[in-house]
């Protein structure tokens, strides 16, 4: 999807439906805006319920004041403009209130961006601006007073964030991954860990991966496997995103045809919006022509060549399991039998194996090892189906909240070895 293609008022309802359907605003917080190429300033209606909003609703306040629409524009209006004015280069600002960030705003704390490292390079440094009064210019010039230092993610005392970027969608990127690594850093001191962070230079390293050079063919022949198989990942996919397992521009998935080959996501396309002639065809070395596989291809390949038994390859980053990646606890499967089954032994690798050594990551996934975290980066979940993978991505997010959920209940009572044993025997489960 051309997003540039799209009428600003389109794109804020677009955006806004996204978040607030995704819990990170309520009916009446948060406010957007996009100022176009003709020094007009588009915003979300003041007072109108977010869950319902429609292109009509949306206010165009002309470069002279002159407002048109059905609506008094966003009371927020002041600190946009002066958003507006401060920064020539930003186009688009997104304020809303996620309760993760949130939090963050009632502690007075910034949170960390060295965890993981799409947060570094996609929101950058964070600031915090100083408490002020809703639709106020003093508000508004403490936030334009951060983003006149060059910060593009501000944290409001007290109230929420304020993203500016150079499209709503850049602004969306910042905010989601924001919130994400929020939930994250929250989960893990609910575990009562402290979080590791990532080096500037493993972070600076993780940025500058390239993609992998590939020679292309071109697929003529599209097989009823083959449109079975793009179908059904994309229907996953939109399930693992609107359930917030990944998010827009990370998360990976694949699935292996009969005849070897695998089709998987391309790098960097909005997750949301896939089609099924988006995902790229793998033959061997050689990738669709025109297309970029994901930068975990390599791993695939490798996991598929070295494991019979995988046929579906899921990368993540569900919250409450990245929880346990970013900290020192292990995750233990062994809390209910449906996750010891679908689980069983979860290794932690470091930081970079999935990309630096591909052979050794690909050749931890045996029948008794279906999942793996890599520390500070993403979970890696494989299964003999798409359905087979996304039960245990969904299994393993559901015990990692249980598990963070149980500090402030008791501890944690795992089931015994004599136990194990049964279930093992019971499922005809590998050891």
């Amino acid at each position: 999807m051309n997003l540039d293609m799209l009428h600003p008022a389109d794109q804020l309802v677009m955006f806004m439906e996204r978040i607030y359907g995704y819990g990170m605003t309520t009916t009446s917080g948060g406010n957007l805006s996009i100022l176009d190429d003709n020094g007009d300033i588009w915003i979300t209606p003041g007072s109108i319920d977010k869950g319902s909003l429609t292109r009509k609703d949306m206010v165009c306040i002309k470069p002279d004041g002159t407002i048109i629409g059905n609506h008094k524009p966003s009371s927020e209006y002041p600190f946009h403009q002066h958003v507006y004015k401060t920064r020539p280069d930003i186009k688009a600002v997104l304020h809303a209130h996620p309760p993760a960030l949130v939090a963050f705003s009632i502690v007075r704390k910034l949170p960390h961006t060295s965890m993981i490292p799409n947060v570094r390079f996609q929101c950058g440094e964070i600031a915090m601006a100083k408490y002020g009064l809703p639709g106020s210019d003093d508000l508004a010039a403490k936030i334009s007073e951060e983003f006149d230092k060059g910060f593009n993610t501000v944290i409001l005392e007290n109230h929420g964030v304020v993203i500016g970027a150079k499209s709503m969608f850049d602004a969306f990127k910042s905010f989601e991954t924001l919130d994400f690594s929020a939930r994250i850093e929250i989960d893990a001191h609910n575990m009562g860990c402290e979080p590791n962070s990532l080096t500037a230079e493993q972070i600076d390293w993780y940025k500058s991966r390239q993609h992998i050079v590939m020679d292309e063919f071109v697929s003529n022949n599209i097989t009823s496997e083959e449109k079975e198989v793009r179908r059904d990942m994309i229907n996953f996919i939109r399930r693992a995103y609107n359930q917030q397992l990944f998010t827009s521009t990370q998360g990976t998935f694949s699935q292996k045809l009969s005849d070897g080959s695998f089709i998987i996501t391309p790098s960097g396309a909005d997750r949301k919006y896939l089609e099924p002639e988006d995902l790229v065809k793998i033959n061997g070395n050689y990738k669709e022509m025109g297309k970029f596989p994901s930068k975990s291809v390599k791993l695939h390949s490798e996991i598929y060549k070295q494991q019979p038994h995988v046929n579906s390859i899921i990368i993540a980053h569900p919250p409450c399991m990245m929880a346990f990646a970013v900290t020192d606890r292990e995750l233990d499967s062994r809390t209910i039998p449906e996750s010891y089954i679908l689980m069983r032994n979860i290794p932690k690798l470091e930081f970079g194996a999935n990309y630096l050594h591909p052979e050794e990551t690909a050749a931890v996934f045996k029948q008794n090892t279906p999942i793996a975290l890599i520390k500070n980066d993403c979970a890696i979940i494989t299964g003999a189906s798409l359905l087979n993978a996304f039960d245990r991505l969904e299994v393993a997010e559901y015990s990692s909240k249980a598990i963070i959920a149980t500090r402030d209940l008791g501890e944690l009572v795992a089931i015994n070895d004599a136990e194990i044993d049964d279930i093992i025997e019971a499922f005809a489960l590998s050891r």
